[in-house]
C-alpha cells in the first residue's frame, strides 16, 4: 500500500508538476488586479483545451446528446456529408464524409489500420492533441495510398516498436483525436466511401500483440466517461465535469474548473512553465484545484472581468490581424513547434475554425469582406469569380464553403447547397472567356445562374475557401484568392 502511494506521489510530481497547497491559499495572495491578469492570460491560453473537451464530451460521453457519435477507442464512421443539422463543431466542411476517433491514451497505445485506398481519391488522418496542435497526418500526402499500420501512443508509453508497426506516433497528452476525412467523388461514390471506412481499423495494443491489457481488464477499453474511474491505479485523474456550453464560456467562471482537469493530462511542456506556475496562484493545475467558491468576491469578480479582457483581445486582433489579412490559416493553424507560444493565434484558430488543417495539407483563403471593406450580408447580392486559368491550384481538390454568423455553422437553404467545390466542375456554367463565376445571395439568381449558386443566409455570413492538399503557388502566395465583388 504505501509502494502503490509513493508511486502515485511521484507521478504527480515527476508528469503533472502539481502543487499541493489549496486553492484558497493562492487566492489569498493574489490582488484583484493581479487575478484579472491571470485570468486573462490563462483564458488565451486554455480556451482550445476546454473547447476541446466540450467537443469530445459530446461527441464521445454524452450518450443522452443529440451528437453522440460512440465510445472511446472505436472509429466511429459517419457516411455522409455533414448538414446545418450537425452544430457540435463550427465551420465543419461538407467536402468529405468524417470518420472520428477519440482516443483514450491512459492504459496503453492504439494500433490504427488504414486499407489500400485508389491513387485517385485523397484521403487524410489528421491527428490532434488536447491542445488542438496538429502533431501528425496520415494519408494521401504524407504515407500515400497504399495502406499501413500505425501505433497512437501518450506521453508516457516507453515500450519497444512491435513488428509490423509502420510508425510510432506520439501525443503529448493523454487524449487525442482523430479526424478522418474521405473524398466524396459525387452523389453515386457513397458505397465506395463506406468500404474505405470499413477498412479502418483499430485495436488496442494488447490486443495486437494477442495480450491482457496493462490494467488486467478485456480489451477495447470502451468507457462511456471521458475520465473513467477505474484505469489505473495511479493515474490522478479520476473524475468527469460535464462542460460549459459555448455561450456560458464567455462568462463563468467554470471553465477554469474545465482548463484545470485538462492540464492533469499530460506532462508541463518548458515553454509553459512560467504560465503555468501564474495560473497556479488562483489554483488552475494544482492538486486542490481551481475553487471559485474559494475566491472573494472582488477577486471572483475580477476573474470574470479577465475573461472579458481575452474576448476584447481576441476581437482587437481579428480586427488588426485577421481581417487585414496580416495573418491567415497557414500561421494558426500546425505543431506545438509551427505555432510555438503565441497563445492567442491558438484561440483565434478555434473559434474561426477549431480543428482546422496545417497549411500543408489544406490552406483556408477567408471571404468576410467584400472588396469594399464591408462584411458580407445575405441583404446583398454578391460575386466571387475565378478568372480563366486561374482556379485553386491543388493535387487534390477545392470548395467554397457558406457560414452563418455569428455560429459559423452550415445554411440551410432551399436547394440543399452548403458549398461549390471542383467535384462539382462538370455541373457549372463556365463564362465565355473561360473564367468561373459563383453567384453568392439569398435569393436565387435565376435559371440561367442556378447552377453556380451559393445560397446565403438572409442575415450576415462568411465563406471558407478550402484548398486540400495545396501547390505551392497557393502556399507560397503567387495564385491569389479572388475578392468578392458586391453586384447591387
Amino acid at each position: 500500500m504505501e509502494r502503490q502511494s509513493s508511486l502515485r506521489r511521484l507521478l504527480a510530481s515527476m508528469t503533472l508538476g502539481l502543487i499541493l497547497a489549496p486553492t484558497g491559499v493562492f487566492a489569498q495572495n493574489v490582488s484583484p488586479d493581479e487575478a484579472r491578469a491571470i485570468a486573462k492570460d490563462a483564458y488565451i491560453f486554455g480556451y482550445p483545451l476546454v473547447e476541446n473537451y466540450r467537443i469530445q464530451y459530446t461527441y464521445f460521453v454524452d450518450q443522452s446528446g443529440a451528437e453522440y457519435k460512440g465510445p472511446w477507442n472505436k472509429v466511429l464512421n459517419t457516411a455522409r456529408l455533414f448538414t446545418p443539422k450537425d452544430t457540435t463543431i463550427q465551420t465543419p466542411n461538407s467536402d468529405t464524409p468524417y470518420s472520428m476517433l477519440g482516443a483514450d491514451l491512459r492504459v496503453e497505445p492504439l494500433v490504427l489500420g488504414v486499407p489500400k485506398i485508389d491513387e485517385k481519391r485523397y484521403f487524410s488522418l489528421q491527428f490532434i492533441d488536447a491542445y488542438t496542435f496538429n502533431f501528425h497526418y496520415v494519408g494521401s500526402r504524407t504515407t500515400g495510398n497504399g495502406g499501413g499500420t500505425y501505433l497512437l501512443a501518450g506521453p508516457n508509453w516507453t515500450g519497444d516498436t512491435p513488428a509490423g508497426i509502420d510508425d510510432v506516433i506520439r501525443s503529448e497528452t493523454d487524449f487525442a483525436f482523430v479526424i478522418y476525412r474521405t473524398q466524396l467523388m459525387g452523389p453515386d461514390d457513397l458505397d465506395n466511401v463506406k468500404k474505405i471506412q470499413a477498412g479502418y481499423t483499430l485495436q488496442p495494443l494488447s490486443a495486437f500483440l494477442g495480450q491482457t491489457a496493462k490494467d488486467g481488464t478485456a480489451v477495447p477499453l470502451e468507457k462511456p466517461n471521458v475520465l473513467p474511474t477505474k484505469v489505473t491505479v495511479d493515474h490522478p485523474v479520476t473524475k468527469a465535469l460535464t462542460p460549459v456550453t459555448q455561450k456560458d464560456e464567455k462568462t463563468d467562471p467554470k471553465f477554469f474548473e474545465i482548463l484545470d482537469l485538462t492540464l492533469k493530462l499530460g506532462p508541463v511542456p518548458d515553454e509553459e512553465k512560467d504560465l503555468r506556475a501564474r495560473m497556479a496562484k488562483l489554483g488552475i493545475g494544482t492538486e486542490a484545484g481551481f475553487d471559485p467558491d474559494s475566491l472573494s468576491p472582488e477577486v471572483l469578480k475580477a476573474v470574470q472581468a479577465g475573461m472579458t479582457d481575452a474576448w476584447d483581445a481576441f476581437d482587437t486582433f481579428k480586427k488588426e490581424q485577421i481581417d487585414t489579412g496580416k495573418v491567415t490559416s497557414a500561421d494558426m493553424f500546425g505543431t506545438r513547434e509551427e505555432i510555438g507560444g503565441n497563445w492567442m493565434y491558438r484561440m483565434a484558430a478555434v473559434i474561426l475554425g477549431i480543428y482546422g488543417n496545417s497549411a500543408e495539407e489544406a490552406f483556408y483563403p477567408v471571404l468576410q469582406l467584400d472588396t469594399d471593406g464591408n462584411a458580407l450580408s445575405g441583404a446583398n447580392a454578391y460575386t466571387v469569380t475565378f478568372p480563366k486559368g486561374q482556379l485553386p491550384p491543388v493535387n487534390a481538390f477545392w470548395s467554397v464553403t457558406m457560414y452563418g454568423l455569428p455560429q459559423s455553422l452550415l445554411v440551410e437553404n432551399p436547394i440543399n447547397r452548403y458549398l461549390v467545390n471542383s467535384p462539382m466542375l462538370p455541373d457549372l456554367k463556365m463564362n465565355d472567356d473561360g473564367s468561373l463565376t459563383i453567384y453568392v445571395q439569398n435569393e436565387a439568381p435565376g435559371k440561367d445562374k442556378e447552377s453556380n449558386w451559393l445560397p446565403a443566409p438572409a442575415g450576415p455570413f462568411w465563406m471558407a475557401m478550402r484548398l486540400y492538399w495545396p501547390k505551392e503557388a497557393a502556399l507560397k502566395g503567387d495564385w491569389k484568392a479572388p475578392g468578392v465583388e458586391k453586384t447591387n
